[in-house]
């Protein structure tokens, strides 16, 4: 039963939220005030959390999909006893605070996935919770629960009108994620006012028809009991996740509640001062919290404290009997790799058969299965182009279809790119697994909101992304890649590789697995790929290196994937006319940028001019060469070596190119300086 001390804390959470929003003068009070009472149900009475360790692995994961609404959440970790201070809520959406404008993992103790775009939060939450479902099946044992967590999702109107959240909502019905209980915060508005106006469909039945166990909580502004008895009935639900429809009034308490004025803007002070008044607190006051309401909050944080008590004491037993298991799940949990498992990665020389990255990467994939168990691999209904299911995997699936387990280590993600990247970006996000996902290049643009958030959240999440370039061939334009290249290395923290043999490819994967904080996309070769002259391991992981050397050269080419080989013919017909070249291998500019500055002089020096080549648009390759020879616009659908003819990406089409490029620069006579050479080099200093 709900008591006055319970009231109280919920109208503290909505006068605090509204201060936060109003010192900032900035933000969104209209959800906070909303679902302050579910937030203290959640977190007084059912979240299983450790404040002062907000990294223990069998927390309950909570997950604010209507990332806006991130006051609420901000002063549900102060109240809790997270690391996030009175002062930090004082500072809310300034320069440099921990209470950013949108909530941001790494930044915040206690945030768990960054989220704002609406749709990704709910997303990355279907990941934690098919995380927690592998991880559990994999080391529970009769008697030893350890990975028991739950995820929880708040969303609102704007997540579920997002496409990426139906994707990702769909394939947690299928794969039965009874760990899983999304709150939806049916208050009916967003930014351009009424629902009426764009969404009238019935959310509760297409939940339904997704699989999902369907409850509903008529009021959800001050009916605690109806909010706790269905959490209550949501984690007793082995069936599949569960959604609550939870009806509330936006900005609950203010002059303008239940309109979209209050959704993205602080209230004024005379509609902050009548709320105060109504609740019973001192209009006056600001950032107030009364003791009773500390009181609860510490014998709340207490209970987290004996629950990670109780689980350590759990794992010390587990230890006992099953030593190796432990030792397993402690190294997965703390992020380290198995010593030599790099050993598994194949070496290539010069005389092995050419083979596409796509095949070469199908290789690295079944090699390092067997010696990284935290490696889980999935596709985008495309299993048999990516070549990414290795012959022993076994499905990620729930026991009841017959098709697989939970301790499966192969997802089939469906037509569904956008919610597979957000999906891992969950899995990245939960722990002890390191996710591997795959489509065609052309198709990671679909999933282009989440890659970005891998990026800016520092998940390490790899995609393998095949059929790389207009070399898919017959498929044509709507298939075939030729802007993706440019965006994908535009984005910070986000290694693009795009691998030109099999040591490259190796150390595509290498570096990528080695990258924690930073994710990969990995552009593969439908066609064979020349193994390459120079190519080694160990330089392919510098992002660039020399593949052909030649002194006093006239010009250097440089490439990336299967333009490389393309440009050691070249180099080739240039000799015969008497001009000396070098060629250049560039498979990651992200990684090749990072090296220090005389190497990268040293594999792209001045004194003569440098050429680019590569099937894609040209756009981004001024900070590497003088020159650029790609595609000014779309691919054409043929057999690839007639489309790559009809462009003249060919040996002679890229010698033809590079004469011109050196007559031009001989014919300035001006001395000629590495591209790499900047004016602002220093400016930092």
């Amino acid at each position: 039963m709900a008591s006055k001390t319970d009231l109280t804390a919920v109208n503290t959470i909505r006068a605090l939220a509204v201060d936060t929003v109003g010192k900032a003068n900035s933000g969104h009070p209209g959800a906070p005030m909303g679902m302050a009472p579910v937030a203290h149900i959640l977190w007084s009475r059912h979240l299983n959390y450790s404040s002062k360790n907000s990294k223990w692995f069998n927390r309950d994961r909570f997950v604010l999909s209507n990332g806006h609404a991130c006051a609420l959440q901000y002063v549900m970790l102060h109240l809790a006893g997270y690391k996030v201070s009175m002062d930090d809520l004082k500072s809310f959406r300034q320069v440099d605070s921990i209470t950013p404008g949108h909530p941001e993992v790494g930044v915040t103790d206690g945030i768990e996935v960054t989220t704002g775009p609406l749709g990704q939060g709910i997303s990355n939450a279907v990941g934690l919770a098919i995380a927690q479902a592998h991880m559990g099946a994999v080391f529970n044992k009769e008697g030893f629960p350890l990975v028991t967590n739950h995820t929880y999702a708040f969303m609102g109107d704007g997540c579920l009108q997002e496409g990426v959240s139906g994707e990702a909502c769909s394939l947690a019905g299928h794969l039965k994620l009874s760990n899983l209980i999304a709150i939806y915060d049916d208050n009916k508005i967003t930014i351009d006012g009424d629902t009426a106006v764009s969404f009238t469909e019935n959310v509760e039945q297409r939940y339904k028809s997704y699989g999902w166990n369907v409850l509903h909580v008529e009021n959800g502004d001050d009916d605690f009991e109806a909010i706790d008895a269905a959490i209550t009935e949501a984690k007793k639900n082995t069936n599949g996740p569960t959604m609550i429809n939870l009806k509330t009034k936006i900005g609950y308490g203010s002059l303008k509640a239940g309109s979209h004025d209050v959704h993205g803007a602080p209230l004024k002070k005379d509609d902050i001062a009548q709320m105060k008044t109504k609740f019973g607190f001192n209009p006056e006051e600001t950032f107030a919290v009364p003791q009773e309401v500390t009181d609860l909050y510490a014998k709340i944080g207490d209970k987290g404290a004996k629950a990670e008590a109780e689980w350590n004491e759990l794992f010390n037993k587990y230890k006992q009997e099953y030593p190796k298991e432990a030792a397993e799940l402690e190294r997965r949990i703390e992020g380290r790799l198995p010593d030599g498992w790099e050993k598994a990665l194949p070496v290539y020389k010069i005389d092995d058969p050419a083979i596409a990255s796509r095949k070469l990467s199908e290789t690295v994939i079944t090699k390092i299965v067997e010696v990284l168990p935290e490696v889980v691999v999935g596709s985008a209904d495309l299993t048999g182009s990516n070549l990414t299911r290795w012959k022993t995997a076994e499905d990620f699936q729930h026991p009841s279809t017959g098709l697989g387990s939970y301790q499966g280590r192969y997802f089939r993600y469906g037509v569904r790119e956008h919610a597979m990247e957000a999906i891992c970006n969950g899995l990245a996000a939960y722990g002890g697994i390191i996710p591997l996902c795959s489509t065609f290049l052309n198709f990671v643009s679909y999933a282009a909101g989440a890659v970005r958030l891998s990026a800016l959240s520092h998940l390490r999440v790899i995609t393998v992304a095949t059929h790389d370039s207009i070399g898919l061939g017959e498929d044509g334009p709507t298939h075939q890649p030729v802007e993706t290249a440019a965006w994908l290395r535009a984005l910070p923290n986000l290694a693009f590789w795009r691998p030109a043999d099999g040591n490259e490819t190796s150390a595509a994967y290498l570096t990528s697995i080695l990258s924690p904080h930073t994710p990969s996309v990995l552009a593969l070769s439908r066609q064979n790929l020349p193994q390459l002259e120079n190519s080694s391991i160990e330089k392919a992981t510098k992002g660039g290196y020399v593949v052909h050397e030649s002194e006093n050269a006239d010009v250097t080419l440089v490439s990336t994937g299967s333009e490389v080989g393309l440009c050691v013919e070249a180099a080739q017909q240039l000799k015969s006319k008497g001009i000396t070249s070098r060629v250049v291998s560039i498979p990651s500019f992200e990684v090749f940028g990072a090296q220090d500055r005389d190497y990268k002089l040293s594999v792209l020096p001045s004194g003569h001019p440098i050429l680019s080549v590569e099937a894609y648009s040209t756009f981004g390759w001024g900070q590497l060469s003088h020159d650029h020879f790609g595609l000014k616009a779309w691919g054409a659908s043929g057999p690839y070596a007639k489309v790559y003819e009809k462009y003249e990406l060919t040996p002679a089409g890229i010698a033809k190119r590079a004469e011109k490029v050196v007559a031009f620069y001989k014919k300035r006579g001006q001395p000629l300086f590495s591209p790499l050479i900047s004016a602002l080099d220093d400016i930092s200093e």
